[in-house]
């Protein structure tokens, strides 16, 4: 058995920012448990069809921590990134149009824009209605009938859940805020207006995928990362870990960066804080590689059509530079609607030429059919989660075992997220 100061479990970009961070305070005593074979958790990269594949599906470098920003290019320097403009849209009513709907129905024919207008003017939230407790209806609330039928509701549905009322609504007030008067102007001046969404400017490298960063941050980490070692039981009352092949290590402090639910045992912990990891739940996304070029200046596309399997196209391309292609992205639950059915993917009118299908079935890193399942993909924002988050963070933190992150805290952060959250967790245990 090993012992040391801190034990992280995971090699994400929470639990190497942490190990870095400590690193650079003149820590030494820390090790790293990865049960991959390589560092980057969802973030990882790989190459296909000459071309890196983020195999976590969209994730992108925000501009607007530069506190984050700066640390990274500790180790990827800022001159490997490239700096974009957002461009994501919407498939609905027959057109593409810009993200958020509310500020860009300007860009559909006008019988459409007086239709969603008519819609939002008779939102709950225009008309002084109090808010509603419920995901369905605090949609309808917030948006309008139209656009909660047409996209919302469809596109979460297909994103996170089929039973939409299991979710809670603390966690929507981070979608895009566009009032009734916004959206007016924007169909007036044909431009958008209201707050910008997540990642309006962000980087992505220039020559890699997104697990490039994450990679070299575990080579400064190294020996301290183990890969290979999957973490299975963890005792609380004496923060030892023992993994699925048996080594067993204890630490002062605990930080996991993992899914709660993923341990197969959790001992030293009462019943009714071990009932609480039951409520937890979580969506698994499938990547998929499709080697198509699109007519399209977007990076990523939402479809919201609950016949089509997948709920997000990001199409590399557009911020990949020399790349060609686009992936998929879809609950695992939908998937075998791509088995079942004949799919028409979309791409340029030459491909398109006869036939447009793909494999189907699993291949190597080649190229057309690749696709790569996270079993953990996204936490899922249940009625009563942050009660119970609060609940079973508390009681580990009181025995020095420590949440982080998407997975130890499950929250839908995204990556610039933890990575902030990790730097702030590494001053607070230096200072403990």
């Amino acid at each position: 058995m090993e012992k040391i100061k801190y034990l992280i479990l995971g090699a994400g970009p929470s639990g190497l920012t942490l190990a870095n961070r400590l690193k650079e305070q003149g820590e030494t005593s820390f090790l790293l448990l990865e049960k991959e074979e390589e560092a980057g958790g969802l973030c990882r990269s790989v190459m296909v069809d000459g071309s890196p594949f983020d195999i976590g599906g969209g994730h992108f470098l925000d501009v607007k921590r530069p506190n984050v920003n700066e640390f990274l290019f500790r180790f990827m320097p800022k001159e490997e990134w490239v700096l974009y403009t957002r461009d994501s849209r919407i498939r609905v009513d027959g057109a593409e149009v810009g993200h958020p709907l509310e500020a860009n129905i300007w860009q559909l024919d006008l019988p459409e824009q007086v239709a969603y207008l008519t819609s939002i003017a008779k939102a709950g939230c225009n008309l002084d209605r109090p808010m509603p407790k419920r995901f369905v209806e605090w949609i309808v609330w917030k948006l309008g009938q139209r656009i909660a039928d047409h996209y919302m509701l469809p596109y979460n549905q297909k994103m996170f859940a089929d039973e939409l009322n299991e979710l809670g609504t603390y966690w929507l007030e981070k979608l895009p805020n566009v009032s009734f008067e916004e959206t007016l102007l924007s169909c007036l001046t044909h431009r958008p207006y209201g707050t910008q969404p997540g990642h309006a400017y962000f980087y992505y490298p220039q020559k890699y995928g997104y697990g490039e960063v994450w990679i070299r941050m575990a080579k400064e980490l190294a020996p301290q990362v183990l890969y290979g070692m999957e973490a299975a039981v963890l005792d609380c009352e004496k923060r030892r870990v023992r993994t699925k092949t048996g080594e067993v290590f204890e630490a002062e402090h605990v930080i996991t960066t993992v899914p709660w639910h993923s341990f197969t045992q959790i001992t030293g912990m009462p019943r009714d804080i071990r009932g609480l990891l039951a409520e937890l739940r979580s969506s698994a996304i499938e990547t998929r590689y499709v080697p198509k070029c699109l007519s399209t200046k977007a990076q990523w596309i939402y479809e919201p059509d609950p016949q089509i399997p997948w709920h997000r196209i990001l199409v590399r391309h557009n911020f990949c530079p020399g790349s060609r292609g686009y992936w998929l992205e879809t609950r695992k639950e939908r998937v075998q609607m791509l088995e079942d059915i004949s799919v028409k993917f979309p791409g340029n009118a030459e491909d398109n030429a006869g036939r447009n299908d793909i494999l189907l079935n699993g291949s190597d890193h080649g190229g057309a059919g690749y696709h790569y399942l996270n079993e953990y993909a996204y936490p899922l924002n249940t009625i009563g989660k942050p009660e119970a988050m609060n609940r079973l963070l508390a009681f580990c933190r009181a025995r020095q075992i420590y949440g982080l992150g998407r997975w130890g805290e499950h929250c839908h952060y995204n990556s610039d997220v933890v990575v902030e959250l990790a730097m702030q967790m590494a001053r607070r245990l230096l200072q403990s």
